[in-house]
């Protein structure tokens, strides 16, 4: 590592900066020694309600509200932590993939802080980040296990066998879970963000109601595709016309709710196949749609009649934010997988594939 005469490899602080879409994220992480890196502090901003009178993020706005959010939340962090910023011995940041103009201000606060101190830098793969970060959780996992990433336009399987070493097992096509859940919620009008809004209407709906797809769920691959799923729901609702909206019917609500069993489904039983196809028993569920109650519920059935450990990120972890970047930073370079550098010359990757980080 360069630099690393300056800094003890046996206890390393680590601040991470997230800015990759419409939440800023900064957070602490120290190393001791060999054990699962410990989160001191962290603090999170999110632009949603700024988003939602557009009913989608708008970059150029994301990337203004990063600029004026990212070093009161760093000055916050480090109050929190008790720590000064010279204390810090690396500075990580999401390099990709994301908004172009939102990771450069990551990216560009990263290099500048590091530079004006001296430290080395490094660029973080978001979704590497989500896959680490259920080992911020207070059961974190052990290698090797299968990992079940479903992160915004992102749903993947995965074979893990440590940091660095990832094997896609199967990936989405077309349409993501997520996408699946925030286009089938505009469709139904219940606005931004889309996912978490469908998912509270279909509490009050019943599953059955509607006989939506289930797209490659027997495919004999573990590859997904929900972008039918989607096309489905559209014709429900052209169907339905003006009664999907009427308040004296439970349709709005029915066709949440078929909706999220659909897209549950595929996902808990492609991700036991997933298992049963590698031999493993331990299974790791990250990303933003890991929060869903129904999918955790069914999960957790799942894998407690299959014998297979199932873990988590805590759920206010479960969205970006900065301390699955400092972790993911911690975990690569406790593992030796990656060197932080003193080059404060820094690109962004909007579209990187995880499998060549």
């Amino acid at each position: 590592m360069q630099g690393a005469d300056r800094i003890n490899l046996s206890a390393m602080l680590f601040l991470g900066i997230e800015s990759s879409c419409d939440e800023t994220g900064v957070a602490l992480v120290q190393t001791q020694g060999h054990a699962v890196p410990r989160l001191l502090a962290h603090a999170l901003y999110s632009q949603i309600e700024m988003h939602q009178a557009y009913g989608g993020v708008v970059p150029e706005l994301a990337s203004r509200d990063h600029i004026r959010r990212v070093l009161p939340l760093t000055a916050q962090v480090l109050r929190e932590a008790a720590f000064e910023l010279s204390a810090v011995d690396v500075l990580a940041y999401t390099r990709g993939p994301g908004l172009a103009g939102a990771l450069l201000v990551g990216a560009g606060v990263a290099c500048a802080l590091a530079a004006s101190l001296g430290k080395p830098v490094l660029g973080v793969h978001h979704l590497e980040g989500h896959l680490l970060s259920p080992f911020l959780s207070q059961d974190p996992p052990e290698f090797p296990f299968v990992a079940l990433l479903v992160s915004g336009g992102h749903t993947q399987l995965m074979r893990v066998r440590a940091v660095g070493q990832y094997e896609i097992l199967g990936e989405t096509i077309d349409d993501a879970a997520g996408e699946a859940f925030d286009k089938s919620a505009k469709l139904m009008g219940l606005g931004y963000p889309g996912g978490p809004a469908l998912s509270r209407c279909a509490q009050c709906g019943n599953e059955t109601a509607f006989k939506l797809p289930r797209p490659l769920l027997h495919s004999g691959n573990l590859d997904f595709s929900f972008a039918g799923l989607k096309t489905a729901v559209l014709t429900q609702t052209q169907k339905l016309g003006a009664a999907l909206h009427d308040p004296n019917t439970s349709n709005k609500a029915d066709l949440a709710a078929s909706t999220q069993a659909a897209i549950v489904e595929v996902l808990v039983k492609k991700s036991m196949t997933a298992l049963k196809t590698t031999g493993l028993r331990r299974l790791v569920v990250a990303g933003g749609v890991g929060a869903n109650t129904c999918l955790r519920t069914q999960l957790n059935q799942a894998c407690l009649q299959a014998g297979v450990r199932v873990h988590y990120p805590e759920l206010h972890l479960c969205t970006d934010n900065g301390a699955m970047i400092a972790m993911a930073a911690a975990m690569r370079v406790q593992s030796g997988q990656q060197q932080a550098s003193c080059d404060y010359g820094f690109d962004v990757k909007p579209r990187w594939p995880l499998g060549t980080a």
